[in-house]
C-alpha cells in the first residue's frame, strides 16, 4: 500500500507518498480502506521530531480515520465487510489501509460522510475525556475553553452545550461569529482582553467550574484567577511553553482547585477502548440525530499534505483540517 512518510524530521517539505508494508491485522482487528484522515497538532510535532512515537505505535502520521471495513478478524464482533466506520488510532492514519481493533470503531450513521466522520474521533474523544471523565462536567457548570476555534475547542463547545452547561471560549476576534453559532455563550479575544477579568465579570466573580487549557505555563496564573472555588483545570497541551513565572500555590489552596494534565496518545489501549465504549453509548447517537456536528474547516487531497500542514501551522482554521485518500466526498 501507499502512505505519507518522511525520511527525516523537518518541515512539511519532508512529507511524501511512498510504498510501505501492508498492515497485518490482529485477530481482534479489522482491516480498513481509509477514505479520509484528519490533521492534529501532534502530526506537526511528530514530523518535526518533537513527539516521540509511543512503543508499539505506527510511525506513520495520523491519529484518526474514516473508511470501509475490508476484512474482519476471527475475534471481532459487531462489524462486517462493507461497514463504514471511523476510529481513533495510535498512528497510521495517513495511509491507504490500517488495522484497527474493533472495539475502537464507531459505525457511521447515513448522514455522516467520510470527510465529516474523519473529523470526529480525536477531538471529540479528547474533549469528552477532559470534560466528563476528568472534569466531571454537570448541568449548569461554566466551562472556559481555550483555543475555542481548534478542533478540540469546537468539539468541547458542543459537548458543554449538550450537557446543559455554559461554554466560554478564547479565540481570535475574527473567529467569534462561528463560535457563537456553535453555542458559545461568551467569546473572549485573547489578543486584546484579559480573559480572567472577562470570565469573572461574566460570571459575577464566581469563575469557571472547568477550564480546558492548551497553552500551558503562560496561562496558569490567569487560569487560577478565572477558576471557581472547587474548580477543575484540565491541561491538554503546553503550546505556549511549560514554564511558569511567579507561580503561587495560594490560589490552589484557597479555592481548592484541581489541576490535571493529560494526553490521549500516552494512554493504554485498554483505556482508549473503555473511553470509546462510553463515548459510543453516551455521545455517538447525537451525531445521528444532528445535535452534534463535526466542524470541518478545509478538505485537502492527501497529495496536498504539505499545504495542509502549512495551513494548520498558520492557526487560521476553525475546526478540523481533513485529507481525503482517493475519494471525492465533500
Amino acid at each position: 500500500m501507499k502512505a505519507i512518510v518522511f525520511d527525516q524530521p523537518g518541515d512539511e517539505s519532508q512529507l511524501h507518498i511512498a510504498d510501505v508494508a501492508d498492515p497485518a491485522p490482529a485477530p481482534t482487528a479489522v482491516l480498513l480502506h481509509v477514505a479520509a484522515t484528519a490533521l492534529n497538532r501532534a502530526d506537526l510535532l511528530q514530523r518535526e521530531g518533537n513527539y516521540p512515537v509511543p512503543p508499539g505505535a505506527s510511525p506513520i502520521l495520523g491519529l484518526e480515520v474514516a473508511g470501509t471495513v475490508m476484512e474482519v478478524g476471527p475475534e471481532t464482533e459487531g462489524f462486517e465487510v462493507g461497514d463504514n466506520v471511523c476510529a481513533l488510532v495510535n498512528g497510521g492514519g495517513y495511509a491507504q489501509q490500517i488495522a484497527v481493533d474493533y472495539r475502537m470503531l464507531l459505525k457511521l450513521p447515513e448522514r455522516l460522510s467520510f470527510t465529516k466522520a474523519a473529523a470526529i474521533p480525536e477531538v471529540f474523544l479528547t474533549a469528552f475525556q477532559a470534560l466528563h471523565w476528568i472534569g466531571g462536567l454537570k448541568q449548569n457548570d461554566t466551562v472556559l475553553i481555550h483555543a475555542g476555534a481548534s478542533g478540540v475547542g469546537t468539539a468541547a463547545i458542543q459537548l458543554v452545550k449538550l450537557a446543559g452547561a455554559l461554554p466560554i471560549v478564547t479565540a481570535s476576534a475574527h473567529k467569534h461569529e462561528q463560535l457563537f453559532d456553535l453555542g458559545a455563550a461568551l467569546c473572549i479575544d485573547y489578543q486584546s482582553e484579559d480573559f480572567a477579568e472577562a470570565v469573572l465579570h461574566f460570571t459575577e466573580n464566581r469563575g469557571a467550574d472547568i477550564i480546558l487549557d492548551f497553552v500551558g505555563g503562560p496561562y496558569l496564573n490567569q487560569n487560577l484567577q478565572a477558576c471557581a472555588t472547587d474548580g477543575r483545570i484540565v491541561s491538554l497541551a503546553a503550546l505556549g511553553g511549560a514554564r511558569v513565572a511567579d507561580f503561587s500555590m495560594a490560589p490552589f489552596l484557597r479555592k481548592r482547585i484541581q489541576l490535571t494534565g493529560t494526553t490521549m496518545r500516552s494512554r493504554t489501549d485498554e483505556y482508549r477502548r473503555r473511553l470509546t465504549a462510553d463515548f459510543r453509548e453516551r455521545i455517538w447517537p447525537h451525531f445521528a440525530d444532528g445535535a452534534l456536528q463535526p466542524v470541518v474547516d478545509t478538505i485537502y487531497d492527501w497529495e496536498q499534505v504539505g499545504d495542509a500542514h502549512r495551513y494548520m501551522a498558520s492557526n487560521a482554521n476553525v475546526g478540523k483540517i481533513v485529507m481525503t485518500i482517493g475519494i471525492v466526498d465533500p
